[in-house]
């Protein structure tokens, strides 16, 4: 598979359905259903943006379970913690290959565990303004780093959603709970 046209294209066609005024969570669904398809063997993708308080709400979690979602609703954004929170707080790529071995970790490592999850990585998504909007989140099933063309990928895919997150307010969704 070829990972940055699997990306250019979910990118091409969350474009479109933003010039058509798809709903918000629509776009974002396809750009996280674009990085699971790109990280394989049953990776998760979790999107989430900053609300109007700075806190971490979902937007687009195809593949991880209501109950997951509501237990990291409302995470705030910090160096220490996960990998999405220290995404949003540093503004950088955070990875976590093996959540039993990163402090980081310690209170929520398990929720991923209990899902069969074993590592992570997040991006954060930028608006125009290099402001942080929120983070794009992968979840693998296996211990591992994300690879140089996964890195390229959900970077096209995360500037795609930083657009999506300019045009409807990232803090839009402040108010909705998982």
């Amino acid at each position: 598979m070829n990972t940055s046209k699997c990306a250019s294209d979910a990118a091409s066609r969350a474009q479109e359905m933003l010039q058509h005024g798809a709903p918000q969570e629509e776009i974002l669904a396809v750009l996280a259903n674009a990085a699971e398809q790109v990280a394989g063997n049953g990776a998760a993708c979790s999107i989430l943006v900053l609300d109007r308080e700075g806190l971490l709400r979902n937007a687009a979690s195809p593949r991880l379970p209501a109950d997951y979602l509501a237990a990291i609703d409302g995470l705030k954004p910090d160096p220490c913690v996960g990998t999405c929170a220290a995404a949003a707080a540093t503004g950088s790529m955070v990875v976590t290959p093996d959540f039993q071995a990163d402090n980081k970790w310690a209170e929520l490592r398990h929720l991923p565990l209990s899902l069969g999850f074993l590592g992570a990585w997040s991006l954060a998504i930028r608006g125009s303004d290099g402001k942080v909007l929120g983070t794009f989140g992968t979840y693998f099933r296996e211990r591992r780093s994300p690879t140089p063309a996964e890195v390229k990928s959900v970077e096209i895919l995360a500037a795609a959603a930083g657009l999506v997150l300019e045009k409807y307010g990232s803090g839009k969704m402040a108010t909705k709970t998982a």
